[in-house]
């Protein structure tokens, strides 16, 4: 019954209710996306690589090597010799490798040589494969396979010819134009830094940097159609997989112990957690500014409730004359504020289930960013629950005052 009734004074004063309400709606769907995206971020993050075992490189801060394998910024302290990859490569415990050898770019994209194991083993996300948009994996040493984000943004595509420069800046005093690369791939969008990097063989990072007469009996052979065998001296880094997960610690402390020369092997994971701790301030940030918009549409709540207690004393009286007291007052105004922020969460919720509904394929397809249209976490039910204690809680003010004049009201007539 007293529900009906709030229901009933909230409609007599529609206009200022559907304004709070319409505010209190903007602020918690900003309040749920900014969560939403944060979680979905960190989540996006820490799977930049997936199903990886171990990065190897030369020893290094466990950061640096991460960032320069994965995330292609920075440059290695040293490379990794041929040998000792394949000592390593071809233990009992070792089921795959992928040998990752970076240095050179192309308008400031960065270069990565690495072999065909690169596109059947590397993972990302929850455990998806890469897939091509167009093309295929590059198959002699000519070939160059790009990432979405390149491919978009030089309007490449199969076919186009690239050079490639030595170093990582956008512009280049040394380019390898007497080594010309064909791109023979285009991966599909994966929101990772795989999106920015151009992939060639390690024999064509070989290859530039030949001395012209090897480099043209080299290409000579190519165009003849022969397979041609090119082994390089060193690479920046690998990536490793292995048989089991109990196996790990002994096979990285392994690698940490290598006697012919000072090698690290990190856990991806770990990295990538530690990584975050770093920029986590951003989302502490968001978190407070979506805080404060929740906060202020509260507010607004609570003048609105106070501003018609001068317009309700007609209405306060009737209810008195009918025999309502002050406590059914109190919990009238009590359950008005907690309809409208339950309204608005209800709204708020499908608004932002459409927006990500609506936008994950776009997103994806578009610029490689991963949404999941489940929006209702842990922490957004603890969230929400928590706005409707912060709802109850201030809208103690307005009830509180009508308890008082519903109290004086009934002293002053008996």
């Amino acid at each position: 019954m007293i529900i009906k009734l709030a229901y009933k004074s909230l409609l007599n004063r529609k206009t200022s209710v559907l304004l709070t309400l319409f505010s209190i709606v903007v602020s918690l769907a900003l309040l749920i996306t900014v969560e939403h995206i944060r979680s979905q971020a960190k989540t996006s993050f820490n799977r930049t690589v997936s199903s990886v075992d171990l990065i190897v490189g030369a020893r290094t801060g466990q950061l640096n090597l991460l960032l320069y394998s994965i995330f292609r910024m920075g440059n290695a302290t040293n490379n990794v010799s041929w040998q000792s990859y394949q000592d390593i490569s071809s233990q009992r415990d070792v089921v795959w490798s992928v040998p990752l050898s970076l240095g050179d770019s192309h308008r400031g994209y960065r270069v990565l040589g690495t072999n065909q194991d690169y596109f059947e083993f590397y993972r990302y996300g929850d455990k998806r494969a890469l897939a091509f948009d167009a093309g295929e994996a590059f198959s002699d040493p000519f070939g160059a396979v790009l990432g979405a984000e390149v491919a978009r943004e030089l309007g490449y595509e199969v076919g186009t010819k690239l050079t490639l420069s030595h170093g990582i800046g956008q512009v280049s005093f040394s380019d390898h134009d007497n080594a010309p690369f064909a791109v023979v791939g285009v991966l599909e969008p994966t929101g990772t830094p795989v999106d920015r990097t151009i992939h060639v063989s390690l024999a064509g990072i070989e290859a530039v940097h030949m001395p012209p007469s090897r480099l043209k009996a080299l290409q000579a052979a190519v165009a003849d159609g022969n397979h041609v065998e090119v082994q390089p001296s060193t690479i920046t880094a690998f990536m490793v997989g292995l048989k089991s997960k109990m196996s790990i610690f002994k096979i990285q402390r392994a690698i940490n112990q290598y006697k012919q020369e000072p090698l690290m092997a990190v856990l991806p994971g770990i990295a990538l957690v530690e990584l975050w701790s770093l920029i986590s301030s951003v989302e502490n940030i968001l978190r407070v500014i979506s805080l404060c918009v929740f906060v202020s549409a509260i507010l607004g709540l609570t003048t609105m409730l106070l501003a018609s207690m001068q317009e309700r004393q007609k209405e306060i009286a009737v209810l008195r004359a009918i025999g309502a007291g002050p406590v059914v007052l109190f919990v009238l105004i009590q359950l008005e504020a907690l309809l409208v922020t339950s309204a608005a969460i209800g709204i708020s919720l499908a608004l932002v289930w459409g927006l990500f509904n609506g936008a994950s394929d776009i997103l994806a397809s578009q610029y490689g960013i991963f949404v999941s249209t489940q929006i209702l976490s842990m922490t957004q039910v603890m969230q929400l629950a928590a706005a409707l204690g912060v709802t109850a809680l201030v809208a103690l003010i307005p009830a509180f005052s009508a308890y008082k004049k519903a109290l004086h009201a009934g002293l002053g007539h008996q």
